[in-house]
């Protein structure tokens, strides 16, 4: 007897819980990722004329791979800020 109102006591407070929780739309650490990658893009750009871009490649792919994800993050902050 004593599981089952315990049991019964959970599910109450978890749905009480649900139905007051309100759904999170915080947008602002895409934000501050998205300019963690700016920065990283920056600083890939320095580094690479610095080796006269003789990386054999590689830190323009890089460089390639987070202008990609500088795209997406700033679709999903702008995705994130209209669904407020």
């Amino acid at each position: 007897m004593k599981k089952f109102l315990l049991f019964v006591a959970a599910v109450l407070l978890f749905v009480a819980g649900y139905a007051v929780a309100e759904r999170v739309r915080d947008w602002h650490d895409l934000d501050t990722a998205h300019g963690h990658i700016q920065e990283a893009i920056h600083e890939m750009e320095r580094i690479q004329a610095a080796n006269h871009y003789d990386m054999d490649g590689h830190a323009a792919k890089a460089e390639r791979f987070l202008r990609q994800a500088e795209h997406e993050i700033g679709l999903a902050v702008e995705s994130a800020k209209r669904a407020r």
